[in-house]
């Protein structure tokens, strides 16, 4: 909520961001000079002070111990290849968009998704794209016939859906996925498990690994959205 600069007379500005046209902010600094220390006091000011939910991104647990401190108040959820909490990327309802086809935004991120999986330089080709859009259209008119949490698609339904087509591409991108379905990366093959019941939430993504790190920011952006 409040953003404070040192200026050169030693003084500190403090706004109210919140009431800015762009309530957006950046903690700038060399190495050990308090942006770490600024984020935590920043943190719990918002905490005691407003009513507002704060999210964390925390990709190398820097803020889990100041979480834990507010008790049952705070929450980390610990997402890894040997935790017990899932988030599902393939999670979605009727509000995921603000327009009336929520599908289409979701698409677009597995597609971004499949893009960071599938690794090619130039990204996914057009015919990839296709496939998996059409999979994606597939999967989720399925799900809005009989919605519940225990229909909720999993990447495991994609990768399916992506073997029964025809297109090679589609049997390609299938094996890139496969890893994260059935083999050693399969974290996020999992319905979502976690409830979100506090203000103060944490997502601590340090254990995934360099492999599943990016995967991970992602995933976490996409279940805050």
């Amino acid at each position: 909520m409040y953003y404070g600069l040192n200026a050169l007379s030693n003084n500190l500005i403090m706004a109210n961001r919140k009431n800015l046209k762009n309530p957006n902010g950046l903690f700038l600094g060399t190495p050990g000079s308090g942006k770490s220390f600024s984020a935590k006091r920043e943190i719990v000011n918002v905490f005691l002070l407003t009513e507002d939910d704060i999210i964390i991104a925390d990709p190398e647990n820097e803020y889990g111990p100041l979480v834990q401190q507010f008790g049952s108040q705070g929450q980390v959820i610990d997402i890894s290849p040997t935790s017990t909490n899932y988030i599902n990327p393939m999670d979605i309802n009727m509000n995921y968009s603000d327009d009336d086809n929520p599908i289409a935004l979701k698409a677009d991120f597995i597609l971004s998704l499949c893009e960071l999986i599938v690794g090619n330089k130039d990204g996914l080709r057009p015919v990839e794209k296709t496939v998996i859009d059409r999979c994606i259209r597939q999967i989720y008119q399925k799900y809005f016939e009989n919605p519940g949490p225990e229909n909720m698609p999993i990447l495991g339904d994609l990768y399916e859906a992506l073997l029964s087509q025809e297109e090679p591409e589609a049997k390609h991108v299938a094996t890139a996925l496969e890893i994260y379905v059935s083999g050693s990366l399969n974290v996020f093959n999992h319905r979502t498990n976690v409830e979100l019941t506090n203000r103060l939430v944490c997502y601590d993504i340090k254990d995934l690994g360099k492999q599943l790190k990016k995967i991970g920011m992602l995933v976490v952006q996409d279940q805050v959205w």
